[in-house]
């Protein structure tokens, strides 16, 4: 087998950064607050660096940003990066709280050698503005020692990687304090050296678990990786240095966030039509708001542009610490249609979905309500007002044997007080109701009355005309 390991030197501070417009100064310090201990390039640029007391990289950058590094925080972001290499590999291993091991001598065929899988990682790695250090072993530790010295090379060649392992010190090759101790006493300081040992003379100058160690790196002891399954829901946060006060903040992260959503959902070959938006607080409880499409949707745009009328709608009530989208509902995706020679959509049901959307957004989904055909003649009763459904099928009838209908019904018919001069068509007879104690009988014409105007009339079984209706 073929591993491939990326350690990512400064996750957390890579996961702020990107959600950042402005890219200043900006350092993780420890849990205590007084050490940093991951520093950006603008920070190490003006002498910041790891290690360095929080007070002495102050002094140098009055003005320089702060995380507090949170071990949860650290795991959840971890397996962000999990679920996108998870797109390109099926075999997952979480390596916390820095690193990601994926099993890649079963894609090399698929992607045609191990040089694409590596440019295949190393261009998501760009996209996601993530910094990593790659590395291939023939076992999962030899990917993940190589990995953490930066000194990773795309090469499947057995010979080379144990070359390179046998570089590494022993302090790199990670044998504890006691046994380095051990072996430098009588002259050993790469890991090269150790190996060079003979079996027995190893077996009895480390202890067990210092050989089982050793023997993982070779290949010679089983070192058996459970899968990691991705989660079945999207769920991404950004997190602020300095407090978000005005909606138009928040535009920027949520912009990175939803292309990635949009990312998910192609590769998932689903849509949704319902997104959690969770703007924390510090000292309030969190604002939630729950965005509705009108239909099926995937496109990142087309969710911002929701997310941005939802917010002129709502004012932040305090500044924000941090958002988190969630979506948990996923629709099945129907194969396109109407594309034109260019491949463009020209789905004109996916324009209507998107303006009820946007008006919803702006509205409220309870403002808009939508006509429904009944199956009743009367015609006032075969039509009904009812909630915007977001998925349904069109009413189709042959409209070449309908009788004409007016735009314009009246709520109720209208007494006439002359019959109309011009005929134009009719009479069209209507009867019904008789099931629910309302029974019509009537003969409807299309006329032109006396005004001028085209009327829809009828006469009653009582010989009284009415107009029911106007035409455009």
């Amino acid at each position: 087998m073929l591993w491939l390991y990326l350690h990512f030197p400064h996750l957390l501070l890579d996961h702020i950064r990107r959600s950042r417009e402005n890219h200043g100064a900006l350092v993780v310090v420890e849990g205590s607050g007084q050490k940093v201990i991951q520093a950006c390039p603008e920070a190490r640029a003006q002498g910041v660096q790891a290690g360095m007391r929080l007070k002495t990289a102050i002094s140098l950058i009055p003005e320089l940003g702060m995380v507090r590094a949170d071990h949860q925080q650290e795991a959840r972001i971890l397996e962000d990066q999990a679920r996108w290499l998870y797109r390109y590999a099926a075999h997952i291993v979480l390596v916390p709280p820095d690193g990601l091991l994926a099993e890649v001598g079963s894609l090399q065929r698929l992607y045609g050698g191990l040089s694409a899988v590596w440019q295949t990682v190393e261009q998501g790695l760009n996209e996601r503005q993530l910094n990593a250090w790659v590395a291939v072993g023939h076992t999962p530790l030899a990917a993940r020692l190589i990995a953490r010295t930066g000194k990773g090379e795309c090469t499947a060649d057995k010979g080379h990687i144990l070359r390179t392992l046998g570089q590494m010190s022993l302090l790199a090759a990670e044998f504890d304090d006691k046994t380095r101790i051990r072996l430098q006493r009588i002259g050993l300081n790469t890991f090269g050296e150790v190996l060079a040992l003979p079996s027995n003379e190893l077996a009895r100058r480390l202890s067990p678990e210092t050989l089982a160690h050793v023997q993982k790196i070779q290949g010679n002891r089983a070192d058996p990786q459970t899968p990691w399954q991705p989660p079945h829901y999207f769920r991404q946060q950004a997190d602020f240095v300095q407090e978000i006060e005005h909606s138009q903040g928040l535009l920027f992260p949520l912009q990175r966030i939803l292309s990635e959503l949009e990312e998910d959902l192609c590769w998932r070959q689903q849509d949704t039509d319902s997104l959690s938006l969770v703007l924390r607080h510090r000292h309030q409880e969190p604002t939630r708001l729950r965005i509705r499409t009108s239909g099926p949707e995937h496109r990142a745009d087309a969710f911002l542009d929701l997310i941005r009328l939802r917010l002129e709608q709502h004012p932040l009530k305090a500044p924000v610490t941090s958002l988190v989208l969630l979506v948990k509902r996923f629709l099945g995706r129907e194969a396109a249609t109407g594309q034109d020679l260019l491949g463009e959509t020209q789905d004109l049901n996916e324009a209507w979905q998107t303006l009820i959307s946007r008006l919803q957004a702006r509205l409220g989904e309870n403002a808009l309500r939508q006509l429904s055909p009944q199956a009743d003649h009367r015609p006032e009763r075969s039509w009904l007002a009812s909630d915007v459904l977001a998925r349904h099928k069109p009413w189709v009838q042959d409209h070449s044997r309908l009788p004409r209908r007016p735009l314009w019904l009246l709520k109720g018919p209208q007494a006439l007080t002359e019959t109309p001069p011009v005929w134009l068509s009719g009479p069209e007879r209507i009867s019904g109701g008789w099931w629910d104690g309302q029974r019509v009988h009537r003969d409807y014409y299309i006329a032109q009355l006396a005004s001028g105007q085209l009327a829809w009339v009828f006469r009653d079984i009582g010989g009284g005309w009415f107009v029911h209706g106007w035409f455009g």
